[in-house]
């Protein structure tokens, strides 16, 4: 039955994929800037609700739907007919799932003015994230470990 609507999922899944990892890619790209406004400001203030809106509006649920539904793709293809390339992905995907976590914690050290991170720190977060994105697009349009 879930079979029949496997290219809407397989949709759904790209569509929140792609608005996760933008929220990814941004987040931290506030961060850089947010590390060099005045606790208290203005400036400080707008980041704060800035971060906010864009972790819970459009990151959080993003994640729980591209997480979701590529289960769901899984399920449909079968998990035992997945290569090794799946559980690369897999490993990747949950990576990111922990970043996006440290993502929120630092979120709420900036609410409460407790942020030690620099600029820098948040700039090398950044490209990993850029990275692994890189890598778990190849394990699914690659397969490099297919055999």
């Amino acid at each position: 039955m879930i079979d029949e609507y496997y290219e809407w999922i397989k949709a759904l899944h790209v569509v929140s994929m792609v608005a996760w990892m933008a929220g990814m890619f941004y987040l931290p790209r506030l961060y850089i800037y947010h590390t060099e406004a005045a606790k208290g400001s203005d400036k400080d203030k707008t980041f704060q609700i800035m971060e906010r809106r864009l972790l819970r509006v459009i990151m959080n649920p993003a994640l729980i739907l591209a997480f979701l539904t590529g289960l769901s793709l899984a399920y449909i293809y079968g998990f035992a007919a997945l290569g090794p390339w799946f559980h690369v992905k897999f490993l990747l995907v949950l990576i990111l799932m922990g970043m996006h976590g440290f993502l929120a914690k630092w979120r709420v050290d900036f609410r409460f003015a407790r942020n030690k991170k620099t600029s820098f720190f948040f700039k090398v977060f950044n490209e990993t994230i850029t990275v692994i994105f890189i890598l778990i697009v190849i394990m699914v349009i690659v397969k490099p470990f297919e055999g």
